[in-house]
């Protein structure tokens, strides 16, 4: 009888599953909790969750730090660094550590799994993507030192505090240890002690592991071999880039407008905007709290979490390349001339790829809003405005919140989790387990129907 094999889309899902399933068994332990009692699994589940989908959501009413011993909070970085890379990707450093040579069908099944093009060297590039992981959240340490000492002393806890938010910015997980709904706001208790230059130094480094982690794996390798200028890099690399700095530029501007300049009474200032636009693209932290944005800032705030970072990397959302392609795609369709940027020429499937992750992404979105709307209408803090915030920052594994996950029914957080996990799945994957037939090409098909014209708008 011939050997099935797992399509490399349902282990990835798997893979993620199993995570989330232990991971929340292990958060319920007495030995992971501060009060030293069994928690409920439903929330160890939605933690894990959030922890694996690096989204960050807290559904504890005394926050993370408080609530979890060392050993939860450890569980905690584990599942973020394992969501971060992908589950894949650490199985399959770790299989390459005691295997020396992996078959071809193997190659291309993690190839598959892992989003890579490159089948004859996807064993080298998980290698470096998991190598480039941890150095550069141990520089992200290193670099964190200063601050924390100057916040808690030259103690243990400050170099874990070091450790463990290293590894969320980096990973675009946005979970910390001051507390829910404060984060790095600086009125927070926590931060209370912390000198200016060492609050806003944290930021700054905070908002450079963010950046590098939303940036792309494969941007990443191509940029720090230092083997090409940036005029010779990739059309991949460049648009991860260039979308990056107009998206934080950008979010940046227009915050500052609809807040700052707007509504100055709200006390937000130009660094927040700028943090907040840094962090809006699926990381999750925050240096202010989110009911006090404008209803303008909110709106962009949507937006910057939606489209979320580049693809292959630790942030979510519909990706940056995706929303590079729709607009080239608009603009020369206006123009009447194929899709091209960077003296490169995009294929009709890119494209049709492209419309369908949007598409079906803010149907997602909107499903997931109806269903909170439905479990939570007799829930006190629910607001139309709220519900639709956190259910894009849910999909867009951003995190940040109006403080309705510490709220949540049973079935408000189940609808949270599948958000997460969809959103980071991906809608490509998604598709990918269900359907064989999604990449044949239609010349393949053998089946050629009359054309017809239909009115379109």
């Amino acid at each position: 009888m011939k050997k099935r094999r797992l399509s490399p889309y349902l282990l990835v899902i798997l893979s993620f599953l199993v995570g989330i399933l232990v991971g929340g068994f292990l958060l319920t332990l007495p030995i992971a909790r501060t009060d030293n009692t069994w928690g409920r699994y439903e929330d160890g589940v939605f933690m894990a969750t959030s922890a694996v989908c690096v989204t960050g959501f807290d559904c504890y009413q005394s926050g993370l730090g408080n609530t979890l011993t060392y050993f939860g909070k450890i569980v905690e970085m584990v599942l973020i660094q394992i969501g971060g890379l992908g589950f894949i990707t650490v199985l399959t450093f770790i299989i390459t550590l005691f295997k020396g040579k992996i078959a071809f069908k193997d190659r291309y099944y993690l190839s598959q799994a892992t989003s890579s093009n490159t089948i004859a060297h996807v064993i080298a590039f998980v290698r470096k993507v998991f190598l480039i992981t941890i150095a550069i959240e141990l520089i992200g340490f290193a670099l964190m030192i200063p601050a924390f000492l100057d916040m808690r002393g030259n103690t243990a806890d400050a170099y874990f505090n070091c450790a463990f938010h290293s590894v969320s910015a980096f990973n675009n997980a946005g979970l910390d240890l001051f507390g829910y709904g404060t984060s790095f706001i600086r009125s927070n208790p926590l931060l209370a002690g912390m000198s200016d230059w060492a609050y806003y130094y944290l930021l700054c480094v905070t908002m450079l592991l963010i950046i590098l982690g939303a940036l792309s794996y494969i941007a990443l390798i191509e940029i720090f071999s230092f083997k090409k200028r940036p005029r010779q890099w990739s059309a991949h690399t460049k648009i991860c880039v260039i979308m990056s700095a107009i998206l934080i530029l950008g979010g940046t501007l227009l915050l500052f407008l609809t807040n700052c300049l707007i509504h100055p009474e709200n006390g937000i200032n130009a660094f927040d905007c700028l943090f907040l636009s840094v962090s809006s693209r699926t990381a999750g932290f925050a240096t202010v709290d989110m009911n006090a944005l404008s209803t303008g800032g909110r709106v962009i705030d949507w937006m910057l979490m939606f489209i979320g970072g580049g693809p292959l990397g630790t942030a979510s959302g519909i990706k940056t390349t995706t929303i590079f392609i729709i607009i080239v795609t608009i603009y020369s369709f206006m123009r009447g001339r194929k899709v091209t940027a960077f003296h490169r020429t995009y294929s009709q499937s890119l494209i049709v790829k492209a419309m369908a992750v949007m598409l079906t992404s803010i149907f997602i979105v909107i499903i997931g809003y109806v269903a909170v709307s439905m479990f939570e209408i007799n829930n006190p803090n629910l607001t139309g405005e709220k519900a639709i915030y956190e259910t894009i920052s849910a999909f867009s594994n951003t995190g940040l919140s109006m403080g309705l996950p510490t709220t949540l029914s049973i079935g408000g957080k189940i609808t949270y989790v599948v958000l997460m996990f969809v959103g980071r799945l991906g809608p490509m994957t998604m598709f990918s387990v269900f359907s064989t037939n999604m990449h044949i090409d239609e010349d393949e098909t053998h089946v050629n129907y009359v054309e017809e014209d239909i009115l379109i708008g």
